[in-house]
């Protein structure tokens, strides 16, 4: 046969491999559209839960790793805003490679939208000028707009929240809203009247209106992925009729009243359940034990349509509360085991993701030898637990009646410019953020919660989507290889 008599099979080769090629050429640019897709689209909402387990619409799963950020104190607006921008203090946040902000209001704000049925909110001029007078609120002010020019005489607290939530989302930071206190005051002891429901300052019907009031608002915030309804539920002890309804039965009453008002509001965000005795315990829920003195047990079919899939656990671990001085880590870490991570077993009655919403110290020059953090901070990162550090602020506008008052626990300093104690940041926060946030693989899911008498677990690699990014490639080369290959056979065969 003549090399004329393969021209047929030629033809059919090259008809194979052109197809192929464009086959490809389409797969790449499906590809690149879902990358671009999947970049823009961040935060990969709405979050879910699954088992002990946050994730995004990706099935990607999430760990907490971040700081608090109030904004409940007298002005009711976020703090530090005369010292820094709210782009500079959200990026101070994103560079350190943390991914969440746990930032508080007060109820109060909501109150006063609705005072004298106006809906209308007070504007930051007024609240400086009424929590700090006259005089100082003016030059307060004055400073805010200098480092926020987008602010003025008309810019509201609510339109401060906005701004925060903005950019968060331009930064890609999630964002946690806590409901802190009612009346905008420093938090907390069981004297302050904000302890439980029916203490002087918490009504039932207006802490139910504002947790509505901020998830509706929230929904025009990307960033905005959960919500806490409470922060440290502690025995009201100004209050002798009151105190006598502290109880894990009333508890359930009103948490299932504050998720209903969220979901209603916002079914997208996450919804944070805190314990009792200002958030140390949470027993009764992951253990499914009568919720006393009633007869219930906690039942996510209690919460209609999201029980599933949208409520997580929070604790606080201040070490007056968890432990004394000298305290060896592992009971420390039992401790924990016992106040809620067990919740992260599969064996547990009542299995959640559980984060972490408040611990601290001061930020001074031992900080990065406190032997209680780093206990408990190696703790969380072993147990894949998401947190939030107390605090961001190196400062109040406000606080108990100081004016401009310094905050020695605050991560930054007192004109928000630094890290106030570098060796805790390098030392200690730098190693727990990248562990928190080392990629999750389905081996995690066969690791059962430790009281504190295992090694530490981070899994994964620092990688993160880049190995995606990686894998993807060498997919699209080895496709590439083997059309290469298919147009060589059939030229040889036709040669």
């Amino acid at each position: 046969m003549t090399r004329a008599g393969y021209f047929p099979r030629l033809l059919s080769w090259l008809a194979v491999v052109v197809g192929l090629l464009i086959s490809l050429s389409l797969s790449l640019q499906v590809e690149q559209r879902a990358s671009s897709s999947s970049s823009s689209s961040w935060p990969n909402g709405p979050l879910v839960t699954s088992g002990r387990w946050i994730t995004d619409v990706t099935g990607g799963k999430i760990t907490y790793a971040g700081i608090n950020w109030p904004g409940s104190l007298e002005t009711m607006i976020p703090e530090g805003l005369q010292y820094q921008s709210i782009e500079t203090i959200v990026s101070k946040v994103k560079e350190e490679g943390m991914n969440v902000i746990r930032l508080t209001y007060a109820t109060e704000m909501v109150d006063q939208y609705y005072e004298k049925g106006e809906e209308k909110d007070v504007t930051i001029q007024k609240a400086f000028i009424d929590a700090l007078g006259e005089e100082d609120g003016r030059a307060v002010y004055d400073m805010v707009v200098r480092n926020n020019p987008s602010f003025g005489p008309e810019t509201t607290r609510l339109q401060v929240y906005d701004a925060i939530a903005a950019e968060c989302a331009r930064q890609e930071i999630y964002l946690h809203l806590d409901n802190h206190v009612s009346k905008a005051i420093w938090c907390c002891t069981p004297l302050d009247g904000n302890s439980w429901w029916g203490d002087t300052y918490f009504d039932a019907d207006n802490w139910k209106r504002g947790l509505s009031f901020m998830a509706e608002r929230g929904r025009k915030w990307p960033a905005l992925v959960s919500m806490s309804l409470r922060n440290e539920l502690r025995p009201p002890l100004t209050n002798i009729l009151v105190s006598g309804t502290y109880s894990w039965e009333v508890w359930y009453k009103y948490m299932r009243q504050g998720a209903d008002a969220v979901h209603s509001a916002n079914p997208d965000v996450l919804i944070f359940l805190s314990g009792l005795d200002t958030d140390s315990d949470l027993k009764p829920v992951v253990q499914g034990s009568t919720l006393e003195p009633g007869t219930a047990k906690f039942n996510r079919d209690d919460f209609g349509g999201y029980g599933d899939d949208k409520l997580v656990l929070e604790l606080h671990a201040y070490d007056n509360i968890i432990a004394t001085p000298n305290v060896p880590c592992s009971d420390i870490t039992e401790r924990l085991f016992d106040a809620g991570f067990e919740t992260l077993s599969k064996n547990a009655v009542n299995t959640f993701p559980l984060v972490m919403t408040e611990f601290g110290l001061p930020q001074d020059a031992d900080a990065a030898n406190n032997t209680y953090i780093t206990c408990i901070m190696d703790y969380f990162s072993s147990q894949r637990v998401g947190w939030t550090i107390w605090a961001l602020s190196g400062s109040y506008y406000i606080r108990d009646g100081t004016k401009d008052a310094d905050e020695s626990w605050g991560l930054l300093s007192r004109n928000w410019s630094a890290w106030r104690s570098p060796g805790f940041i390098s030392d200690v926060l730098r190693p727990a953020i990248k562990a928190s946030k080392a990629p999750i693989s389905d081996d995690d899911d066969d690791d059962e919660p430790s009281d504190g008498n295992r090694g530490s677990h981070t899994g994964g690699s620092d990688l993160g989507d880049e190995d995606d990014d990686s894998s993807a490639s060498i997919l699209a080369q080895s496709q590439f290889v083997t059309l290469v290959v298919v147009a060589g056979v059939g030229l040889m065969s036709y040669y």
